[in-house]
C-alpha cells in the first residue's frame, strides 16, 4: 500500500471555499461541484466530500445548533478555520485566487462579468475593486446555498431574481461583510425595503413593516406586496441564522426611518 498524500495548505483552502458555498446537506462524494474539485486537486471525490464534513465539525455556528460533522480530521482543518474567523475578506479572495489558477485561467477573465467597467480604473484602484467584487460575490454564492436559493420572504427560488443583502452594510462594518450570519437571501423589492429601512426583521425572525410604509395600506401595492408579510417568520436557513446583534443593530439605526 502507498502513504496517503497529506493535504496541501491550498487543498485545504480550496476545500473550504466550497465549504461555504454549498449546503450543509450536499456535502457528498456525488454532488458535480465536490467531483469538480476532487478533479482540479487530483483527489477523489469521497475524501474532498470528508474534508467538508470536517470543516462541519469545527464550524462553531453548527455545533451551538447541535449538527455535527466528522471529527477526525480536526486538527488538520482547523488552522483553516482560525484565519478565516481572524480575517475573512484575506482568506476568501485567496480561495479564489487559487481556484482560478486550478482552472487555468484569471480571476480577472472569471469574473469578467463583475468587472466590465474596469477599464477606466487603474493601479490599487484596480486591485481593491476586484477583491471587493469577488467577495461580494462568494458572499452572495453563501448566502443563496444558506437560504436554498429562495427568497426568505416570498419563497421566489429563480436566481436572477434574488439579492444577498447585507443585515449590517457592507460599508459599515469591515469585519462581518464575509459573515454568512450578517446575509439573508431577498427578492429585490424585499432587499432594497429592508435595506432602506422600510421593513425589519425582529430577533424572533418576524418581519416588520415601518410606519411610513403603513401610511399606506389604502394602496393596491400596499396590499399586494406587504399586507400579508407582517410579522411573518422568515424562512429557516440551512446552516446560518441571522444573528440577533446584528438584527438589532438593523433595527436600531436602519429601520422605520423616514423614506
Amino acid at each position: 500500500m502507498g502513504t496517503r498524500k497529506l493535504w496541501t495548505k491550498e487543498e485545504l483552502i480550496l476545500a473550504f471555499n466550497l465549504y461555504l458555498k454549498i449546503p450543509f446537506g450536499k456535502m457528498h462524494s456525488t454532488n458535480k461541484d465536490v467531483i469538480h474539485l476532487a478533479n482540479l486537486i487530483g483527489r477523489t471525490p469521497s475524501s474532498v466530500a470528508l474534508r467538508l464534513v470536517n470543516f462541519a465539525s469545527v464550524d462553531p455556528v453548527l455545533k451551538a445548533r447541535g449538527i455535527k460533522g466528522m471529527s477526525g480530521g480536526t486538527k488538520i482543518v482547523q488552522p483553516i478555520w482560525g484565519e478565516f474567523f481572524n480575517n475573512k475578506e484575506e482568506l476568501v479572495f485567496l480561495s479564489e485566487q487559487i481556484l482560478a489558477k486550478k482552472e487555468n485561467t484569471s480571476i480577472e477573465n472569471k469574473y469578467q462579468k463583475l468587472l466590465f467597467d474596469f477599464k477606466y480604473l487603474k493601479g490599487d484602484t484596480i486591485t481593491r475593486e476586484v477583491k471587493t467584487r469577488v467577495n461580494q460575490s462568494v458572499f452572495r454564492q453563501m448566502v443563496l446555498a444558506n437560504y436554498e436559493t429562495k427568497c426568505a420572504i416570498s419563497g421566489i427560488d429563480i436566481p436572477e431574481l434574488l439579492v444577498a443583502s447585507h443585515i449590517i452594510p457592507w460599508s459599515e462594518n469591515e469585519t462581518e461583510r464575509l459573515n454568512p450570519e450578517n446575509g439573508i437571501c431577498f427578492s429585490p423589492l424585499y432587499d432594497k425595503a429592508f435595506d432602506k429601512g422600510i421593513i425589519g426583521i425582529n430577533q424572533n425572525y418576524r418581519v416588520l413593516l415601518s410606519s411610513n410604509l403603513k401610511k399606506k395600506k389604502n394602496t393596491s401595492f400596499y396590499q399586494k406586496h406587504f399586507l400579508h408579510i407582517e410579522n411573518i417568520k422568515i424562512s429557516n436557513p440551512i446552516k446560518y441564522l441571522p444573528r440577533k446583534d446584528f438584527l438589532e443593530y438593523h433595527l436600531e439605526t436602519i429601520f422605520d426611518k423616514t423614506f
